[in-house]
């Protein structure tokens, strides 16, 4: 490698996992941030031999968190193994390799751990996952918690347009669409502790119709995923970090 590569690979501070995934993808159109993204094969967060060689040449101050297993939701009943095996294993991996380095660590959670008891969540009230796809992600903030250099985002997304083909009516949450969240993400990277991501409570239907109209309303009942019908997210540390900008008006 030579001197010039070299300059290159320091000036990549924040390393990104998951990079073929859906936010990581839309994270790559933000200029002015380093950020590298590393592929699977370039930095398996099950091999901590491969991912500690990749630290010592990239030499990062951050490593954010997207890898995980999401879809199909189906696959965290019928899996268990991969489910535990990429979002809690891995992540142990990950908090390793930076305790041992010294490394912050942004670890891209989600609102569906909160106990649904209140219609707004704040980042202190109590957990309570129902369904494996969400057990898996509280499973991975542990050892996140562990280490005091780290970033929990529990984050409420969604894509843009809304993909499926009906939504809850009776299903409350505080969805957020990629493009905006990957906004606010280099806005928070200094951060450290728990904080929620996402945008104003409204039913799930009610958010889909803002970007597919011929989306179909269904009423939730419990079936094999059991969702808590409130998911709603209390924004205000993100509001008073962000200082109420009116670039991000749908919080």
């Amino acid at each position: 490698m030579n001197f010039k590569n070299t300059i290159m690979l320091n000036k990549k501070k924040i390393i990104v996992t998951g990079s073929e995934g859906r936010l990581a993808t839309k994270l790559k159109s933000i200029k002015n941030i380093n950020y590298l993204f590393l592929s699977k094969k370039e930095f398996n967060i099950l091999n901590i031999s491969q991912m500690e060689r990749k630290i010592k040449l990239y030499k990062p101050k951050t490593i954010l968190h997207l890898a995980a297993l999401s879809r199909p939701m189906m696959v965290h009943e019928t899996n268990i193994k991969k489910s535990i095996t990429i979002n809690i294993i891995g992540t142990c991996n990950l908090v390793i390799l930076c305790q041992k380095y010294k490394i912050k660590l942004i670890y891209a959670s989600t609102n569906y751990v909160y106990s649904g008891e209140k219609k707004y969540h704040k980042e202190t009230d109590s957990l309570l996952p129902t369904n494996n796809y969400s057990w898996s992600k509280l499973g991975g903030e542990c050892p996140v918690h562990m280490y005091k250099n780290s970033l929990i985002l529990r984050l409420s997304i969604s894509e843009k347009p809304f993909i499926h083909k009906y939504a809850y009516s009776n299903i409350y949450s505080s969805f957020l669409y990629h493009d905006e969240i990957i906004k606010i993400i280099p806005k928070v990277i200094d951060k450290k502790g728990i904080l929620n991501i996402g945008g104003k409570r409204r039913s799930i239907f009610s958010f889909a119709r803002l970007s597919n109209k011929k989306v179909k309303k269904r009423k939730y009942k419990k079936d094999i995923f059991l969702y808590h019908k409130n998911l709603g997210l209390d924004n205000s540390k993100l509001r008073k970090i962000l200082k109420n900008n009116l670039n991000f008006s749908n919080l």
